[in-house]
């Protein structure tokens, strides 16, 4: 794909996320696809983002920058929501979380074939425990 082409499928890739749409989300990503640090494997993605849509009903995702070059997107993100559902363990506190996150992915024939990155869960973990950083 061109970076033009890259720079729309990410678009439609982020809005599909933010729309809650997990099989519009399950359609982006490579059904063995790898991720550091974390179980491979579409369901596992999918069963990630399920868990934060579900304890974050309003999560959503904002592009502040992307970078990219031959099969490969740098993206850094914002991610906010309400925490109303159990989180990791933590109950619902209703309180509300901003984070910043960053993903290099690698996309193959349209799908998310390799991950990496940090989304700062201890900043998400600290807000919704009520600690200052």
């Amino acid at each position: 794909m061109e970076s033009w082409e890259m720079r729309a499928w990410f678009e439609d890739y982020l809005d599909a996320c933010n729309r809650h749409d997990l099989d519009a989300i399950r359609s982006f990503v490579d059904p063995a696809v790898r991720r550091s640090h974390l179980p491979g494997g579409a369901d596992a993605w999918i069963s990630d983002v399920d868990d934060r849509f579900r304890a974050f009903p309003d999560w959503r995702w904002r592009r502040i920058q992307l970078v990219i070059e031959d099969d490969r997107i740098a993206a850094h993100l914002r991610g906010s929501g309400t925490h109303v559902g159990a989180f990791r363990g933590i109950a619902a506190t209703r309180r509300h979380a901003n984070i910043a996150e960053f993903g290099m992915y690698r996309v193959t024939a349209g799908r998310i074939t390799e991950f990496s990155g940090a989304s700062f869960e201890f900043e998400l973990m600290a807000q919704l425990q009520g600690a200052a950083l």
